[in-house]
């Protein structure tokens, strides 16, 4: 996937990383999504598909069980996100599980 690289797609990157972060906290009701945070957001260069980063609280254990709600509420998330985008199309979500933090922790000298 090409990243995106303008001005837009950064704000839009941002817009919906808040809206995302809304949504799993107010509308949806997925105890398996209780202590999901999204950490982060990448467009692809059309703007049709968005990475969504996200971590789990407690622990990487429940990377899979997390990831299992996010793609089973997915549909829900996306035409609530659609409601609150001023645009034409919603991108498509996907969803990553971030390891940056693990990485670092654990591979640093």
């Amino acid at each position: 996937m090409r990243k995106a690289t303008s001005r837009r797609a950064f704000r839009l990157e941002e817009h919906i990383k808040k809206e995302l972060s809304r949504i799993l906290i107010e509308d949806i009701q997925d105890p398996r999504l209780d202590l999901v945070t999204i950490s982060g957001v990448r467009l692809n260069s059309d703007l049709t598909i968005a990475e969504v980063l996200y971590t789990h609280s407690s622990d990487s254990d429940k990377k899979e069980e997390a990831l299992q709600g996010l793609n089973s509420a997915k549909k829900r998330i996306r035409f609530l996100l659609g409601q609150s985008l001023n645009q034409k199309f919603v991108p498509d979500l996907r969803f990553k599980w971030d390891d940056f933090l693990e990485t670092m922790i654990y591979e640093s000298p």
